[in-house]
Order: structure tokens, then C-alpha cells, then sequence
């Protein structure tokens, strides 16, 4: 599908209908323009994997229309899939310095930063407007408030019509790092006219506005300020505004901070590098942290969403040079993603186990989030006053949610789209035209491999079932060489393992018996034979795996 020149596409491959893994295509004047990269983070469904890739087929097929990628902030559900796929869309990267910089740092781990170009967009200054022309799409960088810094709207305008894309914002009028939200300026460009707002969905069930950053830094240095052990805050490592509170509240509190994960060290290195964070306090290693006196650290450290490789989780089982005992307490300074709460309540449970005190955003005042509320919502909408309003960034309920919002709010039109939906913005009503073949890649250790490709779908097949080996030699004229040899992982007869085992050699024997056939034949035989043994025993079907050995 190529855009016509009087025409504004619109398809997401990613993020509308989930949280994370957002990427959005404009299309005009036969060009597609890029905004956001990210990932999304596996589950169970996906055994041995840890991030999930957008499938970018649609636009790949297209890369000689592909002008340029837009990033909007540096969370990793918007610029996490950047260091494995960009150099194949060999297009520039546009972001803005503190985005820049988390971006090349990623990239430089990859090894491919000479090969991907990133273009550095300044911040305007006075209330300006930074923008860049990208192919036949103007766009504007306006600075929002969310919990990163340099969290950016943009204003994309063609010879069809002008979209204000919202990226993750909330309204902050204390936002700790960066600049407040400026209502003069929002309202000058719903002034200058706005055909469609495409704005974030995730907290549209959230009746009241989020709350300011500023506030949390009370709530934090009450409860830090009452634990009379060690104290660890986690939090999510992007969140360079509670570092600066945690930096400050641990002056308030005469505790030393010792901070811990490789996420959070690379935040902090880009923000200093960036021009935040320039006052906060020296920290201590987690050797020198275990040797103050325990009402004398504070921790901060990744893993609040219970992710298994991360600080939180190695502090929990023991295996982290941070240690915490009975009385020592654990701040949960983020909100629960919904998808994690197994895995932070087994890491909680690890923690309640050893008589750590724990405190969530339930009972005390010590996180906000970054999204926008329902009141937030209805005051961009006057600001901005879109004509068309398009729901992304939140599951199909969020976003079906948002658009009964915004009509009951006076926008004059919202349509839902999911995922592969091409969308025609402009001109005339807004209208769905087609649709963009869309899926997910896993990262599998170095290797990119489709989300339900071969290679995952035997993995949940062994995990599921087990597996079973089959070793048989044979003899020139056909026959049986001693006894087939049986190896067993993960199938259900730990017990009766000997017993099992005899039983599926001597099924694989008789399976051997009989006229000569061929190789394959005998081999399917024999997996047959042993997975109606292993059924018998266990109600399972494992894999079986056959190998026949030719003497």
C-alpha cells in the first residue's frame, strides 16, 4: 500500500491493543514516517525468553518509503527494539539529547552504533518549538512531563492535514527534572488546528489526575525516615525524577545511597552526561553499604516488576551482596504492571519470609504515575480541540474506554484500532482501509526468532511434556544390536523412573521387530511405540526423539 499525496495514513504495529512494544506508521505522499521502536517483555508463554520484538514485515517490505524513526521518550516499550532492528531499516534516527543518549548506549552494546545514523534534535528554548522536516512530514518536538526525562509530544503536519501524537505524558506542574507543561503553548497549537489527537490510553480508568512527582518525595521521606533498618527503594530505573527524590531524601534522612543494576547505573550516566542530575549525592558500593550501620544506607535498585535476572530478585533469594534481614524494610516505589503480579508476589513473599517489612503505592504515598488521568485527558482535549480522536498506548478495554471518554468530552469523532489496522486520517472521516500483516519476534540470546516459530512452540511443547531419547543400534542385515537405551527429562515417573524406562525399551524392542523396513519408517514406529508407553503411564505426550544407529 502506498499513501497518495493527499492522504495521512495511519497503522500501528505494535502498542494499541497491549502496553508496550509501541510503533506507530504515518504514511503521506508515498512515504512512511516511523514513531517509536520499543519491546515488551515476556511472559510465560515464552520459556527462556526475556523481551518480545515487534514483527516491523509490513514496513520492511516498504523500506525504500521509509523516511526516518521518531522517538518520542527513552522508555524501553518505545526505543528497546532500536538495537536490533535499526541497522536493517538503515534510516535516521531522531530523538532529542537525554533519548540520544540512552539510544547510542545501546546501540554501542549491540556493536552496530557506526552503522545506524541518530540524529540529535535540541530542545527548543522560550517556549519554542524544535522540528526537523523528514521527507514530506514537518515534525515538532513539544516537551511534556511524564517519568523521564525529556518526554515529548509531536506534531506531525503534512499537505493533508496535522496530527498531535502525545507519546506517554501526564500534566506535572512540579515535574522535579524538566519543564512543566506549558498550557500557553498547547493552546497555540490547537489554535493553529488540529485534525487528530492520537494520546496514550493507559490510565483512562483512573479518575483523578495522576499527581505531581514532587509530591511523592513527602510520602517517601516519611516512610524511610520512620524504618529503623536497611531500607531499599525499587523503582523503575528510567525514572531519573525519583532518583533525584531519592537523592534528596536520603540527605534529609542521613542515609548513604547505594545504588545497584546495570539499568539504573546507565540512567544515571546519561542524565549526568545530559545535564540532569548534576546535584545528586555520591553513592557507596553495595560492599561499602553492608558495612554502614544498617538505619545509615538506602538502596536503590531495579526489579520492582519481580523480574528474575534483576537486583530485587537476587537481594529476595539471597545470591545479591545487598542483603536485608528481619525489620529491614523494601519500598515499592512503582506501580504493578498488569502481567507481573505473580512474579513480584513470589518476590514478595521471598521478602515477607525473612521478616522484611514491605510498602507498596497501597499503603502510603510513595510513587505516582505517568499517565495521564481522566481530568489530564479532558484538558488536552481543550487545549488541543482534535476534530478525531485515535486511542493507543493501552489494552482494547483501555482505548474502547478512551473513546467513550473523548466523545462524552465533546470531540467530535474517535475511532479504535488494534494492531495491523490501516487507518485513513485524512481526508474526510477517518475510516479504516486495510490492514498491515503484524506479529512478534522473541530475542532468544543472540538470535531473533519468530514469537511462534518452531523453536518456541518445541520448547513449550517440552516444557508442557517432557522428553524422551531413543538410542537403537542395528545390524547390516536389519536387526536389533542389544537393548535400546531410554534417557528421560522431564516426564512425570520419578519413582517408577526404572520401572518406566524398562517398560518403553521393551516397547522400542518390539517395535524393532519384523520385516526389514525403512530407516524412517522404523524410527516413527519406535516414537510411536514409546510415546503410547509414556501416555499409559503418565496421561502425557512427550516428545520423543529417536536416533538409529547403523552398525
Amino acid at each position: 500500500m502506498t499513501p497518495k499525496t493527499n492522504e495521512l495514513l495511519f497503522c500501528a504495529l505494535g502498542g494499541s491493543g497491549e502496553i508496550g512494544m509501541n510503533v506507530n506508521l504515518y504514511g503521506h505522499a508515498g512515504k512512511w514516517l516511523m514513531v517509536d521502536c520499543g519491546v515488551t517483555f515476556a511472559d510465560a508463554a515464552y520459556p527462556g525468553i526475556d523481551i518480545v520484538l515487534p514483527d516491523l514485515s509490513f514496513i520492511e517490505d516498504r523500506l525504500g518509503d521509509l523516511v526516518g524513526i521518531v522517538l518520542t521518550h527513552g522508555h524501553e516499550d518505545h526505543i528497546g527494539a532500536l538495537p536490533y532492528l535499526a541497522e536493517d531499516l538503515g534510516v535516521p534516527l531522531y530523538a532529542t539529547p537525554f533519548t540520544a543518549g540512552l539510544i547510542r548506549g545501546k546501540l554501542e552494546e549491540e556493536g552496530n552504533a557506526h552503522r545506524v545514523k541518530l540524529r540529535v534534535i535540541q530542545p527548543a528554548k522560550d517556549g519554542g518549538i524544535a522540528g526537523v522536516q523528514i521527507g514530506p512530514f514537518g515534525v515538532s518536538f513539544i516537551e511534556l512531563s511524564h517519568s523521564i526525562p525529556e518526554p515529548n509530544a509531536l506534531v506531525i503536519e503534512t499537505k493533508a492535514g496535522r496530527v498531535f501524537h502525545t507519546g506517554d505524558w501526564k500534566l506535572d506542574p512540579t515535574p522535579v527534572i524538566g519543564k512543566p507543561t506549558s498550557p500557553a503553548q498547547l493552546t497555540r497549537i490547537g489554535d493553529a488546528g488540529v485534525d487528530v489527537l492520537v494520546c496514550d490510553s493507559t490510565n483512562v480508568f483512573n479518575a483523578e489526575a495522576s499527581g505531581s512527582e514532587a509530591s511523592v518525595r513527602v510520602g517517601l521521606a516519611e516512610q524511610i525516615g520512620r524504618a529503623k533498618g536497611r531500607v531499599l527503594v525499587t523503582t523503575f530505573a528510567s525514572n531519573a525524577a525519583r532518583l533525584h527524590t531519592l537523592g534528596e531524601v536520603a540527605k534529609e534522612t542521613g542515609r548513604k545511597l547505594c545504588v545497584t543494576g546495570r539499568s539504573l547505573d546507565r540512567i544515571l550516566k546519561v542524565a549526568r552526561a545530559t545535564g540532569y542530575l548534576g546535584d545528586f549525592p555520591e553513592t557507596v558500593d553495595p560492599e561499602t553499604a553492608m558495612r554502614l550501620p544498617k538505619n545509615k544506607v538506602l538502596i536503590v535498585a531495579t526489579g520492582g516488576q519481580g523480574e528474575p535476572r534483576a537486583a530485587l530478585a537476587r537481594v529476595a533469594d539471597g545470591s545479591h551482596t545487598i542483603k536485608l534481614d528481619f525489620g529491614d524494610t523494601v519500598i515499592f516505589s512503582s506501580k504493578q504492571i498488569p502481567g507481573n503480579e505473580v512474579a513480584i508476589g513470589k518476590i514478595q513473599n521471598t521478602l515477607a519470609a525473612k521478616g522484611v517489612v514491605m510498602i507498596t503505592e497501597r499503603q502510603a504515598h510513595v510513587h505516582v504515575s505517568g499517565h495521564p488521568g481522566r481530568p489530564e485527558l479532558s484538558q488536552m482535549y481543550k487545549w488541543i480541540r482534535p476534530e478525531v480522536l485515535v486511542p493507543v498506548h493501552g489494552e482494547m478495554r483501555h482505548m474502547m474506554e478512551h473513546a467513550r471518554f473523548a466523545l462524552s468530552e465533546g470531540v467530535p469523532q474517535s475511532i479504535v484500532q488494534s494492531d495491523g489496522d490501516i487507518l485513513r486520517l485524512l481526508p474526510g472521516k477517518v475510516e479504516k482501509i486495510g490492514n498491515a500483516g503484524v506479529g512478534r519476534l522473541v530475542l532468544d540470546g543472540d538470535v531473533i526468532l519468530p514469537a511462534d516459530g518452531s523453536t518456541i512452540n518445541e520448547r513449550r511443547r517440552l516444557a508442557i511434556n517432557g522428553q524422551i531419547s531413543v538410542a537403537v543400534a542395528i545390524g547390516r542385515d536389519g536387526r536389533a544390536l542389544g537393548r535400546p537405551q531410554i534417557r528421560v527429562q522431564g516426564v512425570p515417573v520419578e519413582e517408577d523412573r526404572a520401572a518406566f524406562v524398562e517398560d518403553a525399551a521393551e516397547a522400542a524392542a518390539e517395535a524393532m521387530k519384523g520385516q526389514k523396513r525403512e530407516i524412517d519408517r522404523r524410527r516413527e514406529d519406535i516414537r510411536l511405540a514409546v510415546r503410547r508407553v509414556a501416555t499409559r503411564w503418565t496421561g502425557k505426550k512427550p516428545v520423543v526423539d529417536v536416533l538409529i544407529v547403523e552398525a
